[in-house]
């Protein structure tokens, strides 16, 4: 069964939600951009744990977290912003783009659009990759 590419992010969060509004407008993609709140999330095979600390892409063949999910959903958009997705998808460039994917994402409540909800703590060592 073939399954629709999704990309998971915090509905609950302003600033998350901004973004996927401007995701949805500026970044065509084949992929569902969605909040968790609205996600079945065991059917995705994803945690709590796993949707807080970073958004999510899921599909067929990949799931990727943080910087490597939006990597993914880069590369799945229109033939400009495919460079943007295989510039993020080296394994250094990875490494070196989480520590700031988290800074953004513990500071998620301070920046444009975001809202003292958007307030999150994530673990000292979150996730490099998924």
């Amino acid at each position: 069964m073939h399954m629709k590419p999704v990309f998971i992010f915090d509905g609950d969060c302003a600033f998350c939600t901004n973004s996927a509004e401007f995701l949805k407008r500026r970044v065509r993609t084949d992929a569902e951009v969605i909040p968790w709140q609205e996600a079945d999330l065991d059917s995705l095979g994803l945690t709590f744990e796993d949707v807080e600390t970073a958004v999510q892409w899921i599909d067929d063949t990949q799931r990727a977290a943080g910087p490597d999910a939006i990597s993914v959903l880069l590369r799945h958009a229109q033939w400009y912003w495919k460079p943007f997705g295989w510039a993020l998808r080296p394994a250094l460039v990875s490494k070196m783009a989480w520590p700031l994917y988290n800074l953004v994402a513990r500071n998620r409540h301070r920046m444009p659009g975001g809202t003292a909800a958007c307030a999150i703590s994530l673990p000292p060592s979150s996730k490099e990759s998924v």
